[in-house]
This record gives C-alpha cells, sequence and structure tokens, in this order.
C-alpha cells in the first residue's frame, strides 16, 4: 500500500499520530449489552487523502468505513467482515472490508458523486435511492463465508446495518455514525459507536438502552473538542455501569503491494501481454481500487513478463 503521508514523514511521527485511533469494546448492564465505540479521525483523513475525495464521497465512504470497523469489533484471528452496497442513486454502491486485526479499506464505485446543487444537509438519502445491502463474514473456523442481504430502507449507513442485524440475523441493535467538518471541510473529528444486545438479555433493559442513543453527543463535534471515548460512555450509560475490557487499534490499511498487482499482470492471456509489451501505454499504471494505490510497470517489466509466460506456453506444448 502506498499510504499518503498526512501526519509526518517518519515511521515515529506516523506512530504518534495514529495512537489516539482505537476501538473500545465494552460492556453494559451486567453483560446484557455489548458495545463498541471508535475515534478514527486519523482513518478517515487518510482515506479521504488516498481516495482524494470532496466532502460528500467522504461523508458516505467514512460511514461505511466507520461502520465496517465497529461490525468487526468481536472478530477474531483472521476474521475479516465485508459490506456491499449497490443502489441506484449517484453513489451507485461501493465495498468495504474490515479484519480482526482492525484493518480497514474500501472504495466508492462512483468518485465524485455527481449532484444537482450544494448541500443544504448531510441526508444522504436521496444519493443512495433504491438498492441493497449485503453483509459477508470470512471467519476462520467456518466451512464457508456467512452473507446476507436486505433492502436499504433509509439511505443512512448506520440505520441500514442495524435493519441488516434486526432482519437478518435478529439480534437489536444500534449505529452512530459521525464525521466532523470545519468551515473550511476539513475534517477533524470523526467516530462511531455500536451496540448490540446480548443473548438472554432483558429485552426491556435493552430498549432502555438503545433509547439513550439518540441523545448521545455527535461523536465527531465531540472528537473535535477534545473529548474522549471513555468519558463519553460513561457519561452516558453511568447507570448501566460501563465495564471496559479492551481497546485495540484501528488503521486504514490495505496489504496490495507491487508484487500482488505484477501476479494480476502474469495471468493475463499471452496475446494481451504482447500487445501491452510493443503498444503501452509506459509506464503501465495499475490501481488497487481498495485504498487507490498507483503502481507503475515500465516497458523493460512487461516484456520480462511476456517472455516467462511466452516460455512456459512453449514447455506446455512441448510436454503435450
Amino acid at each position: 500500500m502506498k499510504k499518503k503521508k498526512l501526519f509526518g514523514n517518519t515511521l515515529k511521527e506516523q506512530l504518534l499520530a495514529g495512537a489516539e485511533d482505537r476501538l473500545y469494546n465494552f460492556m453494559l448492564a451486567e453483560g446484557m449489552v455489548r458495545g463498541a465505540i471508535i475515534k478514527c479521525t486519523k482513518m478517515i483523513n487518510e482515506m479521504r487523502a488516498n481516495h482524494e475525495l470532496g466532502i460528500l464521497e467522504s461523508l458516505v465512504l467514512g460511514h461505511a468505513y466507520m461502520g465496517a470497523c465497529l461490525m468487526a469489533s468481536g472478530l477474531k484471528g483472521n476474521d475479516m467482515i465485508s459490506l456491499q452496497i449497490d443502489c441506484s442513486g449517484p453513489i451507485k454502491g461501493l465495498v468495504v472490508e474490515a479484519n480482526a486485526l482492525g484493518e480497514v479499506r474500501g472504495y466508492l464505485k462512483n468518485v465524485p458523486i455527481s449532484i444537482e446543487k450544494e448541500l443544504e444537509d448531510f441526508n444522504l438519502s436521496p444519493f443512495f435511492g433504491a438498492g441493497f445491502l449485503a453483509v459477508t463474514k470470512n471467519l476462520e473456523d467456518a466451512k464457508q463465508p456467512f452473507s446476507g442481504q436486505v433492502i436499504l430502507e433509509h439511505g443512512n449507513i448506520a440505520q441500514d446495518l442495524a435493519s441488516y442485524y434486526l432482519k437478518s440475523e435478529q439480534i437489536s441493535t444500534a449505529f452512530s455514525l459521525s464525521i466532523k467538518f470545519d468551515s473550511n471541510g476539513n475534517i477533524t473529528g470523526a467516530g462511531g459507536l455500536f451496540l448490540q444486545a446480548m443473548p438472554g438479555a432483558d429485552m426491556e433493559k435493552v430498549a432502555e438502552i438503545e433509547n439513550l442513543v439518540p441523545s448521545f453527543p455527535s461523536i465527531g463535534q465531540a472528537y473535535a473538542d477534545g473529548k474522549s471515548p471513555e468519558g463519553m460512555i460513561n457519561e452516558v450509560f453511568h447507570m448501566y455501569a460501563p465495564n471496559f475490557i479492551a481497546d485495540e487499534r484501528i488503521e486504514f490499511f490495505c496489504r496490495c503491494t507491487e508484487d500482488r498487482l505484477k501476479g494480476y499482470l502474469k495471468i493475463l492471456p499471452e496475446k494481451d501481454l504482447k500487445d501491452i509489451s510493443i503498444n503501452g501505454p509506459f509506464p503501465l499504471e495499475l490501481r488497487c481500487h481498495y485504498c487507490n494505490s498507483i503502481y507503475h510497470f515500465q516497458k523493460e517489466e512487461i516484456e520480462q513478463i511476456y517472455r516467462d509466460k511466452k516460455l512456459l506456453s512453449n514447455e506446455g506444448a512441448l510436454v503435450q
């Protein structure tokens, strides 16, 4: 991955800047409700920079990043979760993945998102239109991925994710996702909240807790104002005895590499490789959809890949 450096050029500067981006797991009401809250201002800023997004695009994709990150809060080992939206509105759709290590990546299917007039508020439903939300879980100990799909009912990622859990998994769940922009359009705070009923929970108690979510402060604004994740949870849910279990790093991160992209070139048909090696363009540019990293391959590299492909083809013909 080639990440744009927004917070310093050295590894130490990058680590210090990312230290506050964390996911905090907690329990409420003696274990009846599990929750997670994230602070991810750096992650969303890096996502925006790498994908070269405007305010609207950052808001849409940023909410999806935070939603996927929160959904991954219960994963372990090599588990991964992905959410995909396909819709009729100008957003067209998006794909986001998050894993148990706190790594999040993903992209919008249409950039820039076309708008006919300036935004009056952050109501995104007109930009989604009709469509579907699909969630896929790849669990290390499962024989095959688990997938579920629901109709987009709200055009609001937080509400549609809650609807997914209720309809597809029959679990009462609440989300709150927030990004704060200053007067210049800069992201100054970003974060999200996730609450989910545990098996056997008193549903009246769960409803009481969920009813507090609308009164939760704007998370992005709160982070911009210097508030802490633990402080907000303890303030709003104090009567339900919050118990913080663990906190983990979260990061905009993609495992694409130059060698991996070169691997895609190697599986191209021989005639296509020949055409590219002769006609270019050079350098050949390959872009990773998930993080927008760009990798360049020179004429000599393409010619070598073609020669290797041709040699393997000839050897296969001789064997036959």
